[in-house]
Protein backbone atom coordinates (compact mmCIF):
# COMPACT_ATOMS: atom_id res chain seq x y z
CA UNK A 1 0.00 0.00 0.00
CA UNK A 2 1.08 3.30 -0.58
CA UNK A 3 0.99 6.25 1.39
CA UNK A 4 -1.19 8.93 1.21
CA UNK A 5 -0.07 12.74 0.00
CA UNK A 6 -1.94 14.84 2.52
CA UNK A 7 0.52 17.42 3.73
CA UNK A 8 0.88 21.06 1.54
CA UNK A 9 2.90 23.80 2.27
CA UNK A 10 1.16 25.18 4.93
CA UNK A 11 0.66 22.19 6.76
CA UNK A 12 4.80 21.57 6.49
CA UNK A 13 5.80 24.53 7.60
CA UNK A 14 3.45 24.24 11.00
CA UNK A 15 5.23 21.35 11.31
CA UNK A 16 8.18 23.05 11.02
CA UNK A 17 7.26 26.08 13.83
CA UNK A 18 5.28 23.39 15.82
CA UNK A 19 7.66 21.09 16.32
CA UNK A 20 10.68 23.44 17.26
CA UNK A 21 8.36 25.62 19.48
CA UNK A 22 8.24 23.05 22.53
CA UNK A 23 9.18 23.54 26.26
CA UNK A 24 12.42 25.05 25.67
CA UNK A 25 11.88 28.57 24.95
CA UNK A 26 10.46 29.22 28.50
CA UNK A 27 13.39 27.90 29.96
CA UNK A 28 16.88 28.11 27.59
CA UNK A 29 16.16 31.87 27.74
CA UNK A 30 17.56 31.60 31.73
CA UNK A 31 20.88 30.17 30.62
CA UNK A 32 21.35 32.01 27.36
CA UNK A 33 21.08 34.87 29.38
CA UNK A 34 23.50 33.88 32.03
CA UNK A 35 26.07 33.81 29.90
CA UNK A 36 25.53 37.02 28.07
CA UNK A 37 25.23 40.21 30.25
CA UNK A 38 23.28 42.57 28.18
CA UNK A 39 20.38 43.01 26.14
CA UNK A 40 21.54 43.56 22.59
CA UNK A 41 23.98 40.61 23.32
CA UNK A 42 21.12 38.07 24.33
CA UNK A 43 19.29 39.33 21.04
CA UNK A 44 22.04 39.01 18.90
CA UNK A 45 22.58 35.03 20.14
CA UNK A 46 19.09 34.41 19.49
CA UNK A 47 19.65 35.56 15.82
CA UNK A 48 22.59 33.74 15.27
CA UNK A 49 20.78 30.54 16.65
CA UNK A 50 18.12 31.01 14.21
CA UNK A 51 20.77 31.95 11.30
CA UNK A 52 22.54 28.74 12.04
CA UNK A 53 19.29 26.53 12.09
CA UNK A 54 18.15 28.40 8.34
CA UNK A 55 21.50 26.93 7.27
CA UNK A 56 21.03 23.14 8.33
CA UNK A 57 17.99 24.20 7.04
CA UNK A 58 18.79 24.69 3.66
CA UNK A 59 20.99 21.58 3.88
CA UNK A 60 18.41 19.72 4.69
CA UNK A 61 16.14 21.50 1.65
CA UNK A 62 18.78 20.54 -0.98
CA UNK A 63 18.89 16.86 0.15
CA UNK A 64 15.08 16.58 0.55
CA UNK A 65 14.69 17.99 -3.39
CA UNK A 66 17.57 15.52 -3.97
CA UNK A 67 16.24 12.96 -2.62
CA UNK A 68 12.19 13.01 -1.44
CA UNK A 69 11.62 9.94 0.28
CA UNK A 70 9.91 8.40 3.09
CA UNK A 71 13.17 8.78 6.12
CA UNK A 72 14.31 11.81 5.58
CA UNK A 73 17.67 12.19 7.41
CA UNK A 74 17.80 8.33 7.43
CA UNK A 75 17.62 8.64 3.33
CA UNK A 76 19.65 11.35 3.10
CA UNK A 77 22.61 9.42 5.07
CA UNK A 78 22.23 6.32 3.22
CA UNK A 79 22.29 7.80 -0.40
CA UNK A 80 25.69 10.29 1.41
CA UNK A 81 27.66 7.36 2.91
CA UNK A 82 26.47 3.68 3.52
CA UNK A 83 23.30 1.89 4.95
CA UNK A 84 25.57 1.53 8.32
CA UNK A 85 25.73 5.50 8.58
CA UNK A 86 22.08 5.58 8.19
CA UNK A 87 21.40 2.29 10.55
CA UNK A 88 22.81 4.56 12.90
CA UNK A 89 20.75 7.26 12.89
CA UNK A 90 17.52 5.27 12.76
CA UNK A 91 18.77 2.93 15.61
CA UNK A 92 19.84 6.64 18.05
CA UNK A 93 16.49 7.75 17.02
CA UNK A 94 14.30 4.95 17.87
CA UNK A 95 15.74 3.76 21.04
CA UNK A 96 17.17 7.43 22.87
CA UNK A 97 16.79 10.67 20.57
CA UNK A 98 13.09 10.18 19.24
CA UNK A 99 11.74 8.29 21.27
CA UNK A 100 13.52 9.89 24.23
CA UNK A 101 12.13 13.65 22.75
CA UNK A 102 8.50 12.25 23.04
CA UNK A 103 8.91 10.83 26.34
CA UNK A 104 10.63 14.58 28.13
CA UNK A 105 8.18 16.41 26.11
CA UNK A 106 4.87 14.73 27.74
CA UNK A 107 6.76 14.59 31.21
CA UNK A 108 6.64 18.49 30.52
CA UNK A 109 3.36 18.61 29.28
CA UNK A 110 1.86 16.17 32.26
CA UNK A 111 3.97 18.35 34.86
CA UNK A 112 2.43 21.57 33.53
CA UNK A 113 -1.20 20.08 33.38
CA UNK A 114 -0.55 19.10 37.71
CA UNK A 115 -0.24 23.14 38.11
CA UNK A 116 -4.26 23.18 37.58
CA UNK A 117 -5.27 19.45 39.02
CA UNK A 118 -2.77 17.87 41.41
CA UNK A 119 -1.33 14.51 39.89
CA UNK A 120 1.45 13.46 42.51
CA UNK A 121 4.74 11.35 40.62
CA UNK A 122 2.15 7.98 39.54
CA UNK A 123 -0.78 10.75 38.16
CA UNK A 124 2.21 12.53 36.42
CA UNK A 125 3.10 9.44 34.58
CA UNK A 126 0.07 8.37 33.73
CA UNK A 127 -0.85 12.02 32.27
CA UNK A 128 1.73 11.78 30.28
CA UNK A 129 1.68 8.32 29.23
CA UNK A 130 -1.87 8.76 27.67
CA UNK A 131 -1.24 11.88 25.99
CA UNK A 132 1.29 9.84 23.83
CA UNK A 133 -1.44 7.26 23.35
CA UNK A 134 -4.08 9.89 22.40
CA UNK A 135 -1.54 11.48 19.58
CA UNK A 136 -0.13 8.15 18.24
CA UNK A 137 -3.95 7.48 17.63
CA UNK A 138 -4.52 10.47 16.13
CA UNK A 139 -1.73 10.05 13.54
CA UNK A 140 -2.31 5.92 13.33
CA UNK A 141 -6.00 6.96 11.73
CA UNK A 142 -4.32 9.40 9.20
CA UNK A 143 -1.65 11.62 7.84
CA UNK A 144 -4.30 14.17 7.23
CA UNK A 145 -5.92 14.33 10.70
CA UNK A 146 -2.58 14.03 12.21
CA UNK A 147 -0.90 17.28 9.99
CA UNK A 148 -4.79 18.29 10.96
CA UNK A 149 -3.89 18.49 14.57
CA UNK A 150 -0.55 19.85 13.97
CA UNK A 151 -1.84 22.78 12.01
CA UNK A 152 -4.32 23.89 14.82
CA UNK A 153 -1.94 23.39 17.98
CA UNK A 154 0.58 25.08 16.20
CA UNK A 155 -1.76 28.20 15.10
CA UNK A 156 -2.95 28.82 18.33
CA UNK A 157 0.38 29.01 20.24
CA UNK A 158 2.07 31.02 17.43
CA UNK A 159 -1.08 33.30 17.75
CA UNK A 160 -0.84 33.20 21.94
CA UNK A 161 3.04 34.16 21.59
CA UNK A 162 1.92 37.07 19.38
CA UNK A 163 0.12 38.04 21.71
CA UNK A 164 2.21 37.78 24.58
CA UNK A 165 4.46 39.94 22.76
CA UNK A 166 2.44 42.59 22.55
CA UNK A 167 1.02 42.94 26.00
CA UNK A 168 5.13 43.30 26.75
CA UNK A 169 5.11 46.16 24.41
CA UNK A 170 1.32 47.62 24.79
CA UNK A 171 0.06 47.22 28.17
CA UNK A 172 3.28 46.36 30.48
CA UNK A 173 6.40 48.24 30.50
CA UNK A 174 9.51 48.36 31.98
CA UNK A 175 9.82 47.75 35.70
CA UNK A 176 12.13 49.96 37.79
CA UNK A 177 14.40 46.66 38.14
CA UNK A 178 14.07 45.72 34.93
CA UNK A 179 15.19 49.40 33.50
CA UNK A 180 18.29 49.65 36.34
CA UNK A 181 19.48 45.92 35.51
CA UNK A 182 19.75 46.98 32.14
CA UNK A 183 22.03 49.76 32.51
CA UNK A 184 24.28 48.59 34.77
CA UNK A 185 25.02 45.55 31.62
CA UNK A 186 24.90 48.28 28.80
CA UNK A 187 28.67 48.27 28.75
CA UNK A 188 29.17 44.56 29.62
CA UNK A 189 30.88 42.39 26.94
CA UNK A 190 30.85 38.62 26.62
CA UNK A 191 33.92 36.41 26.57
CA UNK A 192 34.25 34.27 23.01
CA UNK A 193 33.36 30.68 25.54
CA UNK A 194 30.91 32.79 27.12
CA UNK A 195 28.90 33.48 23.38
CA UNK A 196 29.86 30.29 22.22
CA UNK A 197 27.81 28.61 25.40
CA UNK A 198 25.03 30.89 25.06
CA UNK A 199 24.53 30.04 21.22
CA UNK A 200 24.63 25.90 22.11
CA UNK A 201 21.83 26.76 24.41
CA UNK A 202 19.93 28.77 21.98
CA UNK A 203 20.51 25.91 19.64
CA UNK A 204 19.25 23.70 21.81
CA UNK A 205 15.77 25.71 21.50
CA UNK A 206 15.85 24.86 17.96
CA UNK A 207 15.68 21.83 17.54
CA UNK A 208 13.73 19.62 15.40
CA UNK A 209 13.81 21.71 11.84
CA UNK A 210 14.66 18.37 10.20
CA UNK A 211 12.22 16.21 10.64
CA UNK A 212 9.32 17.33 8.31
CA UNK A 213 11.91 15.41 5.52
CA UNK A 214 11.03 12.24 6.84
CA UNK A 215 7.15 12.40 5.74
CA UNK A 216 8.42 13.87 2.30
CA UNK A 217 6.14 11.34 0.55
CA UNK A 218 3.41 11.92 2.46
CA UNK A 219 3.82 15.62 1.42
CA UNK A 220 2.33 17.64 -1.96
CA UNK A 221 5.31 18.07 -4.60
CA UNK A 222 8.09 17.54 -1.39
CA UNK A 223 11.14 19.27 -3.74
CA UNK A 224 9.34 22.50 -3.61
CA UNK A 225 7.19 22.03 -0.55
CA UNK A 226 9.61 20.70 2.06
CA UNK A 227 12.48 23.38 0.85
CA UNK A 228 9.37 26.05 1.71
CA UNK A 229 8.43 24.82 4.90
CA UNK A 230 12.11 24.98 5.96
CA UNK A 231 12.48 28.44 5.57
CA UNK A 232 9.57 29.90 6.00
CA UNK A 233 9.30 27.97 9.38
CA UNK A 234 12.44 28.47 10.67
CA UNK A 235 12.42 32.63 9.61
CA UNK A 236 8.98 32.09 11.81
CA UNK A 237 10.34 30.64 14.89
CA UNK A 238 13.63 33.29 14.68
CA UNK A 239 10.88 35.99 14.85
CA UNK A 240 9.24 34.81 17.59
CA UNK A 241 12.08 33.80 20.01
CA UNK A 242 13.73 37.37 19.28
CA UNK A 243 10.47 39.15 19.47
CA UNK A 244 9.86 36.63 23.05
CA UNK A 245 13.32 37.33 24.80
CA UNK A 246 12.88 40.66 23.69
CA UNK A 247 9.59 40.83 25.67
CA UNK A 248 10.98 39.13 28.94
CA UNK A 249 13.76 41.73 28.75
CA UNK A 250 11.81 44.86 28.65
CA UNK A 251 9.69 43.45 31.75
CA UNK A 252 12.69 41.86 33.92
CA UNK A 253 15.92 42.63 34.58
CA UNK A 254 18.58 40.30 33.32
CA UNK A 255 19.36 38.64 36.71
CA UNK A 256 16.49 37.80 36.91
CA UNK A 257 16.11 36.62 33.66
CA UNK A 258 19.41 34.87 34.41
CA UNK A 259 18.59 33.06 37.51
CA UNK A 260 15.01 32.14 36.77
CA UNK A 261 13.54 28.71 36.54
CA UNK A 262 11.06 29.74 35.36
CA UNK A 263 11.48 32.75 33.28
CA UNK A 264 7.91 32.60 31.24
CA UNK A 265 5.74 32.59 34.13
CA UNK A 266 7.59 34.79 36.04
CA UNK A 267 7.42 37.40 32.92
CA UNK A 268 3.81 36.78 32.70
CA UNK A 269 3.42 37.12 36.48
CA UNK A 270 5.09 40.38 36.55
CA UNK A 271 3.16 41.45 32.84
CA UNK A 272 -0.72 40.50 34.22
CA UNK A 273 -0.44 39.96 37.13
CA UNK A 274 -1.52 36.87 40.07
CA UNK A 275 -3.09 34.96 36.75
CA UNK A 276 0.43 35.12 34.55
CA UNK A 277 1.59 31.66 36.22
CA UNK A 278 -1.27 29.88 34.72
CA UNK A 279 -1.79 31.58 31.69
CA UNK A 280 2.17 30.85 30.55
CA UNK A 281 1.10 27.29 32.15
CA UNK A 282 -1.45 26.75 29.97
CA UNK A 283 0.20 28.15 26.92
CA UNK A 284 3.12 25.33 27.84
CA UNK A 285 0.85 22.70 28.09
CA UNK A 286 -0.30 24.09 24.64
CA UNK A 287 3.03 24.30 23.04
CA UNK A 288 4.34 20.38 24.25
CA UNK A 289 1.11 19.07 22.88
CA UNK A 290 2.01 20.79 19.10
CA UNK A 291 5.41 19.52 19.32
CA UNK A 292 4.84 15.81 20.57
CA UNK A 293 2.46 15.31 17.98
CA UNK A 294 4.80 16.64 15.06
CA UNK A 295 7.73 14.06 16.85
CA UNK A 296 4.56 11.05 17.25
CA UNK A 297 3.79 12.41 12.98
CA UNK A 298 7.65 12.25 11.69
CA UNK A 299 9.61 9.20 13.20
CA UNK A 300 7.70 6.39 12.53
CA UNK A 301 8.28 7.06 8.73
CA UNK A 302 12.17 6.49 9.08
CA UNK A 303 10.97 3.16 10.90
CA UNK A 304 9.30 2.20 8.15
CA UNK A 305 11.95 3.37 5.70
CA UNK A 306 14.26 0.57 8.17
CA UNK A 307 11.87 -1.94 7.55
CA UNK A 308 12.08 -1.66 3.57
CA UNK A 309 15.59 -2.14 3.48
CA UNK A 310 15.42 -5.16 5.53
CA UNK A 311 17.28 -3.26 8.63
CA UNK A 312 14.39 -3.47 10.96
CA UNK A 313 11.35 -6.33 11.39
CA UNK A 314 9.48 -6.70 7.96
CA UNK A 315 6.04 -6.21 9.90
CA UNK A 316 7.33 -2.84 11.11
CA UNK A 317 6.75 -1.77 7.45
CA UNK A 318 3.18 -2.47 7.01
CA UNK A 319 0.88 0.46 5.97
CA UNK A 320 -2.27 0.20 6.55
CA UNK A 321 -5.18 -0.65 4.07
CA UNK A 322 -7.59 2.02 5.01
CA UNK A 323 -5.70 5.03 6.65
CA UNK A 324 -2.47 4.19 4.86
CA UNK A 325 -0.34 5.19 7.44
CA UNK A 326 2.78 3.43 8.97
CA UNK A 327 0.63 2.27 11.48
CA UNK A 328 2.93 -0.71 12.88
CA UNK A 329 5.55 2.26 13.40
CA UNK A 330 3.81 4.22 15.09
CA UNK A 331 2.85 1.63 17.58
CA UNK A 332 5.94 0.49 18.11
CA UNK A 333 7.67 4.49 18.78
CA UNK A 334 4.36 4.64 20.97
CA UNK A 335 4.93 1.52 22.96
CA UNK A 336 8.87 2.85 23.73
CA UNK A 337 8.10 6.12 24.77
CA UNK A 338 5.33 4.82 27.10
CA UNK A 339 7.93 2.62 28.75
CA UNK A 340 10.56 5.26 28.60
CA UNK A 341 8.08 7.31 30.60
CA UNK A 342 6.90 4.85 32.73
CA UNK A 343 10.62 3.74 34.26
CA UNK A 344 11.71 6.78 34.33
CA UNK A 345 14.97 6.26 32.34
CA UNK A 346 14.36 8.28 29.38
CA UNK A 347 16.15 11.41 30.96
CA UNK A 348 19.26 9.45 31.26
CA UNK A 349 19.01 7.97 27.89
CA UNK A 350 18.61 11.12 26.47
CA UNK A 351 21.21 13.66 28.33
CA UNK A 352 23.79 11.47 27.10
CA UNK A 353 22.53 10.85 23.76
CA UNK A 354 21.32 14.25 21.96
CA UNK A 355 24.56 15.86 21.19
CA UNK A 356 25.28 12.78 18.57
CA UNK A 357 22.39 14.29 16.64
CA UNK A 358 25.11 17.08 15.86
CA UNK A 359 27.46 15.06 14.60
CA UNK A 360 25.00 13.85 12.19
CA UNK A 361 23.93 17.16 11.02
CA UNK A 362 27.64 17.76 10.11
CA UNK A 363 27.93 14.60 7.96
CA UNK A 364 24.92 16.03 6.40
CA UNK A 365 26.19 19.42 5.58
CA UNK A 366 29.99 17.78 5.08
CA UNK A 367 27.91 15.75 2.44
CA UNK A 368 27.08 18.29 0.13
CA UNK A 369 31.02 19.08 -0.73
CA UNK A 370 30.57 15.09 -2.14
CA UNK A 371 27.23 15.53 -3.98
CA UNK A 372 28.35 18.54 -6.00
CA UNK A 373 31.22 16.27 -7.36
CA UNK A 374 28.86 13.72 -8.59
CA UNK A 375 28.38 13.44 -12.22
CA UNK A 376 24.37 13.84 -12.89
CA UNK A 377 23.73 15.48 -9.50
CA UNK A 378 21.45 18.54 -10.19
CA UNK A 379 18.58 19.27 -7.54
CA UNK A 380 15.52 21.29 -8.16
CA UNK A 381 16.88 23.22 -5.38
CA UNK A 382 20.52 24.26 -3.90
CA UNK A 383 21.41 25.91 -1.00
CA UNK A 384 22.18 29.45 -0.64
CA UNK A 385 26.03 30.59 -0.35
CA UNK A 386 27.87 27.35 -1.01
CA UNK A 387 30.62 26.52 -0.25
CA UNK A 388 30.49 29.03 2.86
CA UNK A 389 27.48 28.88 4.73
CA UNK A 390 27.65 24.82 4.82
CA UNK A 391 31.06 24.94 5.59
CA UNK A 392 30.25 27.38 8.67
CA UNK A 393 27.35 24.95 9.30
CA UNK A 394 30.04 21.76 9.64
CA UNK A 395 32.49 23.94 12.01
CA UNK A 396 29.65 25.01 14.33
CA UNK A 397 28.66 21.51 14.50
CA UNK A 398 31.67 20.41 15.12
CA UNK A 399 32.07 23.07 17.99
CA UNK A 400 28.68 21.82 19.80
CA UNK A 401 30.02 18.63 19.66
CA UNK A 402 33.47 19.31 20.97
CA UNK A 403 31.60 21.85 24.15
CA UNK A 404 29.71 18.81 25.13
CA UNK A 405 32.56 17.13 24.98
CA UNK A 406 34.62 19.21 27.03
CA UNK A 407 31.81 19.77 29.53
CA UNK A 408 30.98 16.11 30.40
CA UNK A 409 33.89 13.77 29.00
CA UNK A 410 32.29 10.39 30.72
CA UNK A 411 28.48 11.29 29.78
CA UNK A 412 29.54 11.92 25.90
CA UNK A 413 31.60 9.03 25.64
CA UNK A 414 29.06 7.07 26.75
CA UNK A 415 26.22 8.44 24.63
CA UNK A 416 28.56 8.00 21.54
CA UNK A 417 29.72 3.89 22.62
CA UNK A 418 25.76 3.44 22.91
CA UNK A 419 25.42 5.07 19.30
CA UNK A 420 28.56 3.12 18.17
CA UNK A 421 27.08 -0.14 19.34
CA UNK A 422 24.49 0.24 16.50
CA UNK A 423 27.20 -1.44 14.40
CA UNK A 424 27.52 -4.86 14.82
CA UNK A 425 23.73 -5.25 15.09
CA UNK A 426 24.01 -3.50 11.75
CA UNK A 427 25.66 -6.29 10.47
CA UNK A 428 23.57 -8.78 11.88
CA UNK A 429 20.61 -7.42 10.11
CA UNK A 430 22.41 -7.01 6.76
CA UNK A 431 23.50 -10.46 6.87
CA UNK A 432 20.20 -11.71 7.56
CA UNK A 433 18.19 -9.24 4.96
CA UNK A 434 21.15 -10.83 2.20
CA UNK A 435 20.18 -14.51 3.16
CA UNK A 436 16.38 -13.68 2.49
Amino acid sequence: MELRRSIGFFRATTMVVGIIIGASIFVQPSAVTAQVPSVIGVLVVWAAAGALTLIGALVIAELASAWPRTGGVYVFLRELYSPAVAFLWGWAMFWTMHSGIAAVIAMVFARYVGTFVPLGDAGTRTVAVAAVLLLSAVNYRGVREGSAVQAVFTTIKVLAIVLIIGIAFTVAGHTNGALAGHAAAATALPSGRAFVLALIAGLFAFGGWHMVSYAAEETVDPTRTIPRALVAGTLTVTALYVALNAAYLRVLPLATVAQSSRVAADFADAAVGGHGAQIMSALVILSTLGAMNGVILAGPRVYLAMAHDGLLFKWVGGVHPKFRTPHRAIALQAAWSSVLVATGSYRALFTRVVYTEWIFFGMLAAGLFLLRRRPGYAPPYRVWGYPFLPALFVVSTGAIVLNQVVAQPLESAGGLLFVLLGLPVYYIWARRAATV
